[in-house]
């Protein structure tokens, strides 16, 4: 299945977040081409659709450990609205309460993101099984090999920015300025 870029950028907004995996209102705004404050409101208004397995409103601590990793931005002093998250059964219970085309095309592309992160997820989780079975099958003369492929399979740890701005790398060289005699000296 091609997976198109809305997808692609829906798969980079899914978190982690009580143990679900979850896309906050302010990204689904952005992709959804609404005002997080519309996208609010108009669930509010249907309250009844969106249990706390669909839609849950982050709590201060979990707000700010998102501030702290640059998911979401400083808050101030944390007041104004608390972020809602939604489950995957959230957001699709969201194509009924945004009723616009694109609103239409935004949940098939979050759906088939969803999906493809399970199955990403699970494929790990067999290779992981096969790899334990195997390493003890053969002796510890393979222990190696296991170790470099259980390094493959780990998650990248995460890099530093590289700086931003306008940076000179070459080295100072030093201008002569050439004098010159003047009429007036």
């Amino acid at each position: 299945m091609k997976t198109d870029a809305l997808a692609i950028q829906a798969e980079r907004r899914i978190l982690l977040i009580r143990k679900h995996r979850v896309i906050l209102d302010s990204d689904l705004a952005t992709l959804y081409g609404v005002e997080t404050r519309a996208l609010k409101q108009a669930v509010r208004r249907n309250a009844n659709r969106f249990p706390a397995d669909f839609m849950f409103e982050l709590a201060r601590e979990e707000m700010q450990g998102l501030v702290s990793q640059n998911v979401i931005p400083g808050l101030g002093k944390l007041g104004g609205a608390k972020p809602m998250a939604f489950t995957e059964q959230g957001v699709a219970m969201l194509s009924s309460v945004l009723r616009s085309p694109r609103a239409v095309q935004v949940n098939i592309s979050i759906m088939r993101a969803f999906v493809r992160l399970r199955e990403l997820l699970l494929t790990n989780a067999e290779l992981a099984r096969k790899l334990a079975e195997l390493e003890m099958k053969y002796d510890s003369q393979f222990k190696i090999v296991f170790d470099a492929i259980r390094q493959l399979m780990a998650p990248p740890a995460p890099t530093s920015k590289p700086e931003i701005g306008f940076h000179v790398k070459e080295e100072t060289i030093p201008y002569r300025v050439k004098r010159t005699k003047t009429k007036w000296a």
